[in-house]
């Protein structure tokens, strides 16, 4: 069942992947809300940082990082999104494919000083072992930043009545072209810290972001809904 569903996932990217791509720019919950929040918590600089980029899609936050001085190495699970990423970022960073439910092999311990996972571990249902390769190839200190859809928020449009356990659940998004089914897993607040907290990081700050002001003039409805309710959670975490 587990990889069939994981299946559904990979297709249902590579059926947006392209005009996902294309619309990254601006697309107001990525480029006004999500960004902005993850990135604020990565260190002030990260010139000369090796930053591995787990889930990168079509490589957008990449791009940023390498701007700005970052040695960045980057994963997908979409075949397509990850030849985005190359395109996006041409003889800079490197990028393969890869499913984050599986080890890290490739990789040293202490190989990096931040890993940035952003809107991709409600994917997967058991965080265990993702967390655990995320600190072990951090280095000392290292930060792990996260953006995941908020577990209260999940509670709420899912209709669920299972708070507490880890739980399929399926949308359709309409914003990348055709209708596409999207499969995810929503779990409690409690299952999305634990993880983090039973396998090597504390929590160093929480953020229920907000959109930043861009976000009003392409998205009204949204930007006083994200300002009455937050959709997403951000989560810097540091290696202990």
């Amino acid at each position: 069942m587990l990889d069939f569903i994981k299946q559904k996932i990979v297709a249902a990217y590579e059926t947006m992947a392209v005009r996902y791509n294309e619309l990254i720019e601006h697309k107001p919950h990525n480029a006004y809300y999500d960004r902005p929040n993850t990135l604020a918590l990565l260190p002030e600089s990260v010139n000369g940082m090796s930053i591995l980029d787990a889930a990168c899609g079509p490589g957008k936050y990449a791009e940023i990082l390498l701007s700005r001085g970052a040695n960045v190495t980057g994963f997908d699970l979409s075949p397509t999104m990850v030849q985005l990423a190359k395109e996006r970022n041409p003889e800079r960073g490197q990028f393969f494919l890869h499913d984050f439910s599986q080890p890290l092999e490739m990789f040293d311990n202490e190989s990096f000083d931040v890993v940035l996972c952003a809107l991709a571990l409600h994917y997967i249902p058991n965080w265990e072992p993702t967390i655990r390769e995320f600190c072990r190839v951090l280095k000392p200190n290292g930060h792990l930043v996260i953006s995941i859809e908020h577990p209260f928020f999940e509670y709420t449009y899912f209709n669920s009545q299972k708070y507490f356990e880890v739980e399929h659940v399926t949308c359709t998004w309409k914003g990348f072209g055709r209708p596409v089914e999207v499969n995810s897993y929503r779990r409690s607040l409690h299952d999305c810290i634990a993880p983090l907290t039973g396998n090597g990081f504390y929590i160093d700050q929480l953020v229920e972001p907000k959109p930043v002001p861009e976000f009003e003039a392409l998205d009204p409805k949204h930007f006083k809904e994200l300002n009455n309710f937050p959709a997403f959670l951000c989560i810097r975490a540091v290696k202990r």
